[in-house]
């Protein structure tokens, strides 16, 4: 309930969330849900405990209500990276990627649903795969691990390992990578986005 939000210095505790907006439709401009942050190329919506509430109201509504408000920001104007001052564009085409920190709490089964409910108005979308974070070599972590690759169609895209350097870095608010670049951690992280984009990082 905002963790990434406090990373990026963006947290406000005593406001209604730009995500509890984005779910509620009590919005009428993208630009007063994103918020860029300090890294140039980042963006995020941010959350906070409001996003309880707003969660609850969507159990009670029809996915397809829920869909039309994800619609409107998919064509709304926003400030891009990389633009001139005062050029809007798209949402769509302002970003290569949409990053969703879940809790950890949430199933498969609910991120599948979702997925499948969201390509209503996005054919293409895909869930490319499952990134592990935070493993540790027990046994139960490494039967959860063989679950998934014998038992789903989940393509595991990496296995980020648990390391006190994280723990550590949610104090300092920054970059696992800008923190300590050498934990495992995040040669974890770099390993997977240079697997994944074909960048080396």
């Amino acid at each position: 309930q905002g963790n990434l939000s406090k990373a990026y210095s963006r947290y406000d505790a005593e406001n209604v969330a730009p995500v509890t907006r984005l779910l509620a439709g009590d919005w009428e401009n993208a630009d007063e849900l994103i918020q860029h942050t300090e890294y140039e190329g980042i963006d995020i919506v941010t959350a906070n405990m409001s996003l309880f509430g707003a969660t609850w109201n969507l159990t009670k509504e029809d996915s397809e209500n829920q869909i039309e408000r994800y619609k409107a920001l998919v064509t709304a104007k926003v400030l891009g990276f990389g633009y001139a001052k005062f050029d809007y564009i798209e949402t769509e085409r302002a970003y290569d990627y949409c990053i969703i920190d879940n809790p950890p709490d949430i199933g498969l089964n609910v991120v599948t649903e979702q997925i499948e409910d969201a390509k209503a108005f996005n054919p293409a979308l895909k869930l490319a795969g499952v990134l592990i974070t935070s493993y540790q070599n027990t046994d139960g972590e490494a039967a959860g691990v063989e679950w998934l690759e014998q038992k789903t169609d989940f393509n595991i895209l990496g296995i980020i390992r648990y390391s006190k350097k994280v723990a550590e870095n949610t104090f300092m608010r920054k970059p696992i990578y800008e923190y300590s670049p050498c934990c495992g951690a995040a040669q974890g992280y770099k390993k997977f986005v240079t697997a994944y984009t074909g960048k080396e990082r």
